[in-house]
């Protein structure tokens, strides 16, 4: 990682602003969900530790630049009070005379959370007004922990940027970057990615730009039917993305010129709708026309697997079928038990996306996964090779570290 760490900063009595992603679900007033707040807490505790005063920023689903009850991060203050042991203030918007006083009123390893910054239509606008607001709040110490916002270019993920000193990573930011920029510039190989989800029209980029840097790839999910469908074979009544069929066929005959192993399933469960509870496993190459594919089938597991069980490093994104209905969530399950192994075997993984976690999740192997990506929408851009925003914005290492007024612009 080429950029200003946390651990770089010198923090003590310094108010320092953290950009946090605590966009968790609320269920009845409270957090049903405390991930992404337990994922940002050995950032805070260092902070806290080195004697910094705590200002976090997050957003909150979608409210549209308006303030919106329902999406207050009110409850998310109690919940990390809760998991922080200590009190954390909160204030009831981001900016303005109550968030200054406050700001200036912490003291040594003190917390104060900010009220929901898309509240304001400025954020989603990187309004540099709005931004240098922010930046205000704090003693020109920005740190960016919200990898999985970094994809955005907001207030205050980028344009708070302008109005610090020195702009650093925390240390899931840092964790991110260091997993998956080793594995698209120096992977241990062989490297393979394993590809679900439903459409290939949102992995395009993804699959292009991995196929010149991985050694094979498994694509699995309803959009390995556009893939197979394209090679003429049987798909029934499968989900397919008929205007991606030439696209298809142009990456199928790319990766065969270039040698690239591209695997598609070989067998699958099938039933009459998404909502039957029957299924039946036959070769695609035997698919009857008033069944769709629902899951890959356990010669497809197999096949995975062992491209999986020779792998130096796997990353992986998207479930391999329909995972949410437990009878078609068995391959899913079984790719996540062949990650899980491989890993235990010295290989290096990487899982993003929100059904691949909870597939590692349920099959009780997530503590065997070397990292899990906290950002599906980031982690897909950054493997199609795209610059995210909230990374570019900060402060390179050797300028960080050779200029205290370095990422400042007056």
């Amino acid at each position: 990682m080429n950029k200003l760490s946390i651990r770089d900063l010198d923090l003590k009595g310094k108010r320092v602003f953290i950009r946090v992603d605590f966009n968790v679900p609320l269920d009845g007033g409270k957090v049903g969900d405390d991930t992404r707040i337990r994922e940002a807490l050995l950032t805070l505790q260092l902070a806290m530790s080195r004697g910094a005063r705590v200002i976090l920023a997050s957003h909150l689903g979608r409210p549209k630049g308006k303030v919106d009850a329902k999406y207050s991060l009110a409850p998310v203050a109690a919940r990390l009070q809760e998991l922080l042991g200590k009190p954390v203030a909160f204030v009831t918007d981001c900016v303005g005379a109550e968030a200054e006083a406050k700001s200036k009123s912490l003291r040594d390893g003190e917390v104060l959370l900010l009220e929901n910054v898309r509240f304001h239509p400025e954020e989603e606008a990187n309004d540099p007004g709005f931004a240098k607001q922010l930046g205000a709040l704090c003693d020109e110490m920005f740190v960016c922990d919200a990898f999985g916002s970094a994809h955005r270019a907001h207030a205050s993920l980028v344009g708070i940027t302008k109005y610090v000193r020195q702009a650093a990573a925390g240390l899931l930011m840092e964790k991110e970057l260091l997993y998956l920029g080793k594995a698209i510039s120096n992977p241990d190989r062989p490297f393979i990615s394993v590809l679900g989800g439903a459409k290939v029209s949102d992995k395009i980029e993804v699959v292009r730009n991995l196929m010149k840097l991985a050694n094979g790839m498994l694509i699995g999910g309803a959009m390995a039917y556009t893939f197979l469908k394209a090679q003429g074979l049987p798909i029934g009544k499968s989900l397919v993305e008929n205007d991606k069929l030439d696209l298809a066929r142009e990456l199928m005959m790319e990766a065969a010129e270039r040698k690239f192993q591209l695997l598609l399933p070989v067998d699958h469960a099938l039933a009459e709708s998404r909502d039957s509870a029957a299924t039946k496993i036959t070769d695609i190459a035997h698919t009857p026309d008033n069944l769709m594919g629902l899951d890959i089938g356990p010669k497809t597991v197999e096949l995975f697997s062992r491209e999986i069980a020779a792998a130096r490093t796997i990353v992986w994104n998207g479930p391999l079928g329909m995972f949410e209905k437990p009878q078609f969530a068995q391959g899913t399950l079984g790719i996540a038990r062949a990650v899980a192994a491989a890993t235990r075997n010295g290989a290096t993984s990487i899982i993003g996306g929100g059904d691949s976690v909870a597939a590692v999740e349920q099959a009780g192997v997530a503590s065997q996964i070397s990292h899990i990506s906290t950002g599906g929408g980031a982690s897909l851009e950054f493997l199609a090779g795209d610059k995210l925003p909230g990374v570019e914005a900060l402060t390179d290492a050797r300028a960080g570290a050779a200029s205290p007024s370095a990422g400042k612009v007056s």
